[in-house]
C-alpha cells in the first residue's frame, strides 16, 4: 500500500461555473484554471499520482498545453486513474477536505462521492468528502476562493518491493 497527498487552490471567477468533485454547484462563481477549475479533481489527481510516484496533475496535463484548455477535470481524473492502473496500481480509498467559506458544500457531498467513486472505480463507500470553513482567516476566509486537500491510498502492483520484510 502507498499513500499520497494532493492540494489545489483556485480563486473564484464569476465568468465560469463552479465544478467541485464533478458536480455543478449552482448559483455560485466558478474557479479560475486552465481546465474547468475543479479543485477537488485536481487535488485527488495529485494524491493518486503522488502515491504511485508518477508525477502530478501539471506533468500529465500541462497548463500551457491547449489540449487541456477548459477540459472536464473528471476526464483528467479518469486519465490519471488509467495511468495508475497501467502501472499496476489500484485505488483503495480517497479522503477529501474542501476549505471554503462559500459555498457550503454539504448539500452536494453525496453527489461528489458518487461521481468520484464511479471514476475511481471504488464506489462511493471508499470516498470521503467533507467541507471546512477557514474561520474567516486569509484569502479563503475572505471568500476569494477555495482550497482542497486530498489523501489517497493505492495498492501497489504485484512484485512491488515490500519495504517491511
Amino acid at each position: 500500500m502507498r499513500i499520497g497527498t494532493g492540494y489545489d487552490s483556485h480563486r473564484f471567477d464569476s465568468e465560469k461555473p463552479l465544478w467541485l468533485g464533478g458536480v455543478l454547484i449552482p448559483d455560485h462563481p466558478g474557479l479560475t484554471g486552465h481546465s474547468d477549475g475543479d479543485a477537488v479533481a485536481h487535488a485527488v489527481i495529485d494524491a493518486l499520482l503522488g502515491a504511485a510516484a508518477l508525477g502530478n496533475v501539471g506533468s500529465h496535463f500541462p497548463p500551457d498545453d491547449d489540449t487541456w484548455k477548459d477540459a472536464d477535470s473528471m476526464d483528467l481524473l479518469a486519465r490519471a486513474v488509467n495511468v495508475l492502473e497501467g502501472a499496476g496500481y489500484q485505488v483503495v480509498n480517497v479522503d477529501v477536505t474542501i476549505v471554503a467559506e462559500t459555498p457550503r458544500v454539504g448539500p452536494w457531498i453525496e453527489s461528489m462521492r458518487e461521481r468520484l467513486g464511479t471514476i475511481l472505480t471504488t464506489g462511493p463507500a471508499a470516498v470521503s468528502v467533507k467541507g471546512k470553513s477557514n474561520e474567516g482567516m486569509g484569502w479563503i476566509g475572505a471568500g476569494e476562493g477555495i482550497a482542497v486537500h486530498a489523501v489517497a491510498l493505492v495498492d501497489a502492483p504485484e512484485g512491488f518491493p515490500d519495504l517491511w520484510s
